[in-house]
């Protein structure tokens, strides 16, 4: 037994420093706290007592030991090929299902700082759900991406589309190539470009075809790409549609980039060593689970050394950084004319839908080269509206100075929550001035636990897990919003605090600040500078 107990303890360790490469070798330019070697020790053997426990549940359905008739469902369909992989099917069937009350669950009010749930329920262990007809009122929302607080049902942007809808309808029943382009969408587009500080700009439908559709337009065979290792899907998709070499770079490291640029320009494309034909970085502004901002400064002197080009996504980054709410670009103070291709999202930061590409000498040859934009439906006239005047509100075109205030407000608020979180005790991860906050849990049973705690405390919050995150790095990601007050987050704080220390969530070993002793009395919020 004691051999036992020494044998699963060494294997537990030497997964832990092989993820980690060593107790302080993650390449982050960010202070990101490591995993504490005990928490990374039970979280293992979380998981393997799980997947024990699996097998042993499903040797009983198997023989209708315990009934269940969807976990047999499987076994029953035996003339159907599988929809899923096996170990796909067995962790939804033993893992996910267990928590999979804390998502998707309904909402009937906007989702603003604060929004409306309707309350559902289960009797069969979250295989199936019914709704109570109960409404959850005023539960603080820290799980959308509402950054600028422009997801509203009142206000001028909600005016304009109604006005849009009025006048143009809902839809054009057309893609743009054809009789779908309308005068709104000429003008979205010069006013993306002048926003960005660019030649021109393209708008979408959809944001992440934006990214899996354009990227096969822009590279292909002989061409290699280079892509972050935490790039969202999207990427990911685009890139392997274009059929070009993808090598993948670790994390916001700048010596693996330069590694992997050197080698290319020195071997050459496999086998033939012909030079590539292009050379494509692809990075995002906002990493969407780490909440790290990209070192962009960085990323564009490797890519005027060697010659690069270089794909921004700033789905998160767009509105949400920079002085004048211009993304990344204009976080770090650089010319735009040095990105080749800027992505971005509407869907977040301006509560719309869809995204855009924008650059010098690439939209034309986007307007017949790209899938979505040859073959999508046109964007919708009040999403276009809605993304026209809470642009025009940033810029300060609208005669108020309403979007620089929600600007400097979410900066605001972001540093303030962001240093709350840590004098509590918590492992959070990411930039200062990032408004995605993951703070970690680590064990898989404490990402239902901590979401049901926060709901029944009325604040409805995001968990995420394996696969979408390292198996021993399951976090709670927050997403900080203009719309909330300090009253809200303070609330918000008192509650997470009340929630860690229930769950033992305080894995810091950092010194904790005196400021704690009151926590949420003092002028910090006011001191903060915009």
């Amino acid at each position: 037994r004691h051999c036992c107990v020494v044998v699963l303890l060494c294997l537990t360790m030497a997964l832990y420093f092989s993820s980690h490469g060593g107790l302080y070798s993650r390449p982050f330019i960010e202070s990101f706290e490591e995993t504490p070697m005990l928490v990374a020790v039970f979280t293992y053997m979380s998981y393997g007592i799980l997947t024990i426990f699996g097998y042993l549940r499903d040797f009983l359905r198997h023989w209708k030991i315990e009934r269940c008739n969807i976990a047999r469902e499987k076994e029953e369909q035996k003339d159907f090929v599988p929809l899923y992989q096996d170990f796909e099917n067995f962790y939804n069937r033993n893992i996910y299902m267990r928590i999979r009350d804390s998502w998707n669950r309904p909402l009937c009010s906007v989702p603003g700082a604060k929004m409306d749930l309707l309350e559902q329920a289960t009797h069969d262990y979250n295989w199936t759900f019914h709704y109570t007809g109960r409404v959850m009122h005023d539960v603080i929302n820290l799980g959308s991406y509402n950054y600028l607080g422009f997801a509203d049902n009142t206000g001028p942007c909600a005016d304009s589309a109604a006005e849009a809808t009025m006048k143009y309808g809902v839809g054009v029943a057309s893609t743009r190539q054809e009789i779908g382009n309308l005068d709104r969408h000429e003008e979205m587009e010069k006013l993306v470009a002048k926003f960005l500080g660019v030649e021109s700009a393209m708008t979408f439908g959809m944001g992440f075809a934006t990214n899996s559709m354009n990227i096969p337009a822009l590279s292909g065979k002989g061409c290699l790409i280079l892509s972050d290792e935490l790039n969202h899907a999207s990427l990911v998709l685009g890139a392997r549609l274009s059929g070009s070499t993808i090598r993948v770079f670790k994390h916001n490291n700048m010596q693996s980039l330069e590694k992997l640029l050197r080698e290319a320009i020195v071997h050459g494309q496999p086998r033939t060593h012909r030079p590539w034909k292009k050379i494509l970085i692809v990075v995002e502004g906002i990493y969407s689970m780490e909440g790290s901002v990209v070192r962009l400064p960085e990323v564009i002197a490797l890519k005027k050394r060697y010659r690069a080009y270089l794909y921004l996504d700033e789905a998160h980054s767009i509105g949400a950084l920079g002085p004048r709410g211009r993304g990344v670009v204009d976080y770090f103070g650089l010319d735009p004319c040095d990105v080749d291709v800027m992505m971005g999202t509407f869907t977040k930061s301006f509560g719309a839908a869809g995204g855009y590409i924008a650059g010098k000498r690439l939209i034309e040859y986007l307007r017949s080269h790209s899938h979505s934009a040859v073959y999508a439906t046109s964007m919708s006239p009040p999403v276009m509206e809605q993304i026209i005047t809470s642009m025009k509100c940033i810029m300060g075109e609208d005669g108020t100075t309403m979007g620089c205030e929600r600007v400097r407000q979410l900066a605001k608020n972001t540093v303030y929550f962001r240093k709350r979180l840590r004098e509590m005790g918590f492992i959070i991860y990411g930039n200062e001035g990032s408004p995605v906050v993951p703070m970690m849990l680590y064990m898989p049973a404490k990402i239902g636990a901590f979401a049901r705690e926060m709901l029944k405390r009325n604040i409805g919050v995001v968990g995420v897990g394996f696969p979408a995150t390292p198996i021993i790095e399951s976090r709670a990601r927050f997403c900080i919003s203009a719309a909330h007050t300090k009253d809200v987050l303070d609330t918000a704080l008192s509650v997470i605090n009340e929630v860690g220390d229930l769950l033992q969530l305080k894995y810091s070993r950092r010194k904790r600040q005196p400021s704690l002793a009151r926590p949420f009395d003092d002028n910090v919020y006011e001191d903060i500078d915009d």
